[in-house]
């Protein structure tokens, strides 16, 4: 499906190593992408060199970054970028993919098991509700991309930090803009903006923007759906 020394080669510009095994992993991701894509609809990019630029180096980008370690919640985790591929290069990763969306849930799971993925944990829950429930300040590290703009992601996404812990939000040439509006919800929320890095990739230029939990604040979360609140979470693990 990809060409894997395509793929290899442009990473390498990154001093991102691929071993054999995860190259034919991302491979077999990919050709099960496009075949699920026909029933269910998870992404536009369907065409090989597409998929390696958009979809995997993007997310490799994302998983080579030195907050990427420990418990991890990929928020909006729609067809598993950046989490999948992400658990593919740190296999030592604890993963849980947050998808709201049942037939996307059901393909992450399809996914990961077919690629043979361990230590996953699956949530059917919309990122507004989750910190109301088991994941507040669970994790290391909480990640979007695509979700919604920054302002809206800090909501979703450091109440699901611990104190020490990181948020990553993958965002395109909006980014900056985006990052003077989000300021006073990162710092209501017990964040603190420490960078944006800037990936120069092939037909984009993405960044991260990174934001480090100082403390904890239970009076500020996401204001939408609070008549949903005591529902209680649906969570599955492979």
């Amino acid at each position: 499906m990809i060409d894997k020394a395509r793929l290899e080669q442009k990473c390498s510009m990154w001093n991102i190593a691929l071993t054999g095994t995860q190259l034919d992993q991302l491979d077999a991701f990919a050709r099960i992408l496009v075949d699920y894509n026909q029933k269910v609809n998870l992404t536009a990019i369907t065409d090989p060199e597409g998929i390696e630029d958009k979809h995997f180096l993007d997310s490799l980008l994302f998983a080579s970054q030195p907050e990427v370690a420990g418990k991890m919640v990929d928020v909006g985790a729609g067809a598993g970028f950046p989490g999948i591929v992400t658990k593919i290069y740190k296999p030592e990763l604890e993963l849980t993919l947050m998808e709201p969306t049942g037939k996307r849930v059901e393909f992450l799971k399809y996914a990961c098991a077919q690629l043979g993925l361990t230590g996953v944990e699956f949530a059917k829950e919309r990122a507004e509700e989750a910190a109301r429930k088991v994941w507040r300040e669970q994790f290391d590290l909480a990640s979007a991309r695509a979700v919604a703009a920054l302002p809206m992601l800090a909501e979703y996404c450091l109440p699901l930090v611990k104190v020490g812990g990181s948020f990553l939000a993958m965002k395109g040439a909006s980014g900056e803009e985006e990052l003077a509006a989000a300021r006073g919800a990162i710092k209501k929320l017990g964040g603190e903006y420490k960078e944006t890095r800037t990936l120069h990739l092939p037909g984009a230029i993405p960044a991260l923007s990174s934001s480090a939990k100082d403390f904890a604040n239970s009076d500020s979360l996401p204001q939408k759906r609070r008549k949903d609140r005591k529902k209680s979470a649906e969570i599955t693990q492979n």
